[in-house]
This record gives structure tokens, C-alpha cells and sequence, in this order.
């Protein structure tokens, strides 16, 4: 497992330096500095929160599973309907991450980056852990393999690994169907009109069937809608909690 997490990272890394040489190249100026030191930071932490929160992540999986319906087996279908589902369920905790304070708590920190490029992919926040685990509790209820759920998630912000780029422009057919990476770029977009909209993970197919469809149609401003916050980790990743808890929430949508 430690071999192929490995491979895993020096994949990423091989992505990233091509989306530098690519900004830097064609002057498109899609990492800066500052920005790009905090997302590695932040991916940093998030990478170490993975192991801390493991065992919890795995206990509330296997909890739910006890209480499972059906008894799904394993094969491929059935992982393909997993993974379907699992991103149904993305979709509506990932909305609702946007709409409601507490939870928009803990996304606030992966809309803060002023840039768009493939390292504000994994501008998580470390306690997402947490919560994330509570929204797919339903699937292994249903019955299927907690390996199947853990699969499918993880392969959903895979996916969305690269949709956090400026590299690539509109894929014709494919945009408002699939996620691209420019119905992510609205997505990221603090503008009036993209607010608010694109959460698929995967799929475009649940925004359009909840009217949260929206294609770019003009060039985003990244970022939150109250601005910069900080370059700091630890800052970004408490501002949210704070704001929370002071009453003072920045909504951004």
C-alpha cells in the first residue's frame, strides 16, 4: 500500500509540473508563489489527517454496515451502481456544504485560494474526516462493501484532481453531462452568476435535474466573495469555525 501511494503522488506531482511549464509558458499566470506553498501545506496536513482519522472513518462505515438490508455482492455492476450513487450523494453533501453554515465551516478553506490550478484540488480541510463519512453511511445501510463506498469516493475527488485547472478549455458535448474542468472553474467562481452552482463530482447530470446547472460564460474570479483571507494554513483552516462561531459567517455559495 505504501508503494502505491507513492506512485500515486509522484503521478500528481508529474501533472502539476506540467500545469507550471504550461502557466508559465503561455504567461496564463495560474500559480503564484503564495498561493501554490499554502495549497502544498494544506495537502500536507490533509495527508497526515487521512491516517488520524482512519480508524474512525472505517468504524463508522462498518457500524452502518451491521445494520445493511440487502447483502450486494461483489463484482462489477454493483460497484458501478456504488460509485453512481455515491456521487448522488456527493452532489447533496456537497450542496449542502455550500448553503449551510456549519458545514460550509469546513469547505470554506478549499474556496479560498485566489488561483485556479491543480494544487487547490487538495486544499481540503484537515478535519473533514469527520463529516464526510456521516453523508455514505446510507449506501452501506443498502448493503454495499465498505471497500466499494471507500472506492468510490475516493475515486470521485480523483476524478476532481483534475477538473482544478485552467489548462483545459470546454469539451463540447460533454460539458453540462460530465464534470469538466470549466463547469469547475464556475464552480470556484465568486461572480454573481456562478455562485451556487456545479456540484457534481462527476456528473453534471444531478445539477441539471436540480437546476444548479451553470456553463462559464465568463472568465471566474476565484476566491471567496469577502476576498483574501490569508496565506497561512492554520488560518484558513479555522477562519471558517471562527466565523461560525462568532456569528459572523462569510457566505459564499
Amino acid at each position: 500500500m505504501k508503494h502505491y501511494r507513492g506512485w500515486f503522488l509522484i503521478v500528481l506531482l508529474f501533472f502539476i509540473l506540467a500545469e507550471i511549464i504550461w502557466s508559465w509558458g503561455s504567461g496564463k499566470k495560474a500559480y503564484k508563489v503564495k498561493d501554490t506553498f499554502t495549497n502544498l501545506a494544506i495537502f500536507a496536513g490533509f495527508h497526515f489527517s487521512k491516517f488520524l482519522f482512519a480508524g474512525y472513518q472505517l468504524g463508522v462505515t462498518g457500524f452502518a454496515s451491521r445494520y445493511a438490508v440487502l447483502n450486494i455482492p461483489a463484482s462489477w455492476w454493483s460497484f458501478a451502481i456504488c460509485f453512481v450513487l455515491a456521487d448522488f450523494i456527493y452532489y447533496w453533501f456537497h450542496r449542502a456544504s455550500h448553503v449551510w453554515k456549519p458545514l460550509w465551516a469546513f469547505h470554506l478553506v478549499h474556496h479560498s485560494g485566489m488561483c485556479m490550478n491543480l494544487t487547490t484540488a487538495y486544499r481540503l480541510n484537515w478535519f473533514s474526516a469527520l463529516i464526510s463519512p456521516l453523508f455514505f453511511m446510507p449506501l452501506a445501510v443498502i448493503g454495499f462493501p465498505p471497500a466499494f463506498i471507500a472506492a468510490s469516493y475516493a475515486l470521485n475527488l480523483l476524478y476532481q484532481f483534475f477538473m482544478h485547472t485552467e489548462a483545459v478549455g470546454k469539451l463540447g458535448f460533454a460539458e453540462g453531462w460530465i464534470d469538466t474542468p470549466s463547469a469547475h472553474r464556475v464552480h470556484h467562481g465568486s461572480n454573481r452568476i456562478y455562485i451556487d452552482k456545479n456540484f457534481g463530482g462527476v456528473f453534471m447530470i444531478w445539477d441539471r435535474l436540480f437546476k444548479t446547472w451553470q456553463p462559464e460564460t465568463e472568465k471566474p474570479v476565484y476566491g471567496i466573495t469577502s476576498g483574501l483571507i490569508s496565506y497561512n494554513p492554520f488560518t484558513l483552516m479555522f477562519r471558517g469555525f471562527i466565523d461560525l462561531f462568532r456569528n459572523k459567517m462569510h457566505y459564499k455559495g
